[in-house]
């Protein structure tokens, strides 16, 4: 009985100390909740209109799809739309409705379903960490620990200024280059805390950093250096047989 306690008092401690996991797009992501509540914010009546250059993009990007299949364009249209405004309010995606020709319960289902989506304001620049296996092996609690630091946010937050949004993610596909972070639309890899603290100072000056690794290799080469394919190629018909 005293040693059940006992690991019962040790587990719910240890609990206690893991870092929670799986709550940013509770709240900030996806937009937390999936039930829509207007706010002064985001409401039906919240100004929103394509402009014109984005329209000639729509009109484009509709025109790759089958007449009458309007509808497969959502996801393109949506990420002009929140391209265009920043995050996605309820008016943009009743005006994305409009546009393909659909029920706004059809937008409704794909900005709630992909987390790329927003549907809350994020800062200028939107900073997403990966902490998946990968990255936590290769230490992205460090570099998550450097940008709350840095910026004096947690994960979920946005900086008074609106500059900075701190968001804790799944896979980006850069596991290799781990641990690695997503900043608007770019990757920056092979990260140190002080790395991520010069980036932030980049952007803060109003620079674009240079996207990739920040160890010195080229993309996703071997870290030591390449162990194939290090020879000039050997040109059409190597290695095919005389007679054929």
């Amino acid at each position: 009985m005293f040693l059940s306690a006992v690991l019962r008092s040790a587990v719910s401690q240890t609990a206690r100390q893991v870092r929670s996991l799986h709550q940013s797009a509770a709240r900030a992501g996806a937009g937390g909740i999936f039930v829509h509540r207007d706010t002064p914010d985001n409401n039906p009546d919240t100004p929103f209109e394509f402009t014109e250059e984005n329209m000639k993009r729509i009109d484009a990007i509709i025109s790759m799809y089958p007449t009458g299949h309007k509808q497969a364009a959502t996801i393109p249209v949506l990420d002009v739309a929140q391209r265009q405004h920043g995050w996605l309010p309820i008016s943009a995606m009743n005006k994305v409705a409009e546009v393909l020709e659909v029920a706004p319960m059809r937008v409704y289902e794909v900005v709630t379903f992909y987390t790329m989506f927003l549907r809350q304001p994020v800062g200028k620049h939107f900073i997403q960490i990966c902490t998946t296996t990968p990255c936590m092996l290769c230490n992205s609690d460090s570099i998550l620990e450097a940008i709350q630091n840095k910026l004096g946010i947690k994960v979920g937050e946005t900086t008074p200024d609106k500059l900075f949004t701190l968001l804790e993610v799944e896979c980006l596909g850069a596991c290799v280059n781990a641990p690695m972070v997503q900043i608007n639309d770019n990757y920056y890899e092979d990260l140190l805390p002080k790395d991520i603290e010069d980036i932030i100072d980049e952007l803060t000056a109003g620079r674009v950093p240079l996207p990739g690794p920040r160890n010195g290799r080229f993309s996703c080469e071997p870290a030591g250096g390449l162990t194939s394919l290090i020879e000039p190629p050997k040109g059409p018909g190597f290695g095919v047989r005389p007679d054929l």
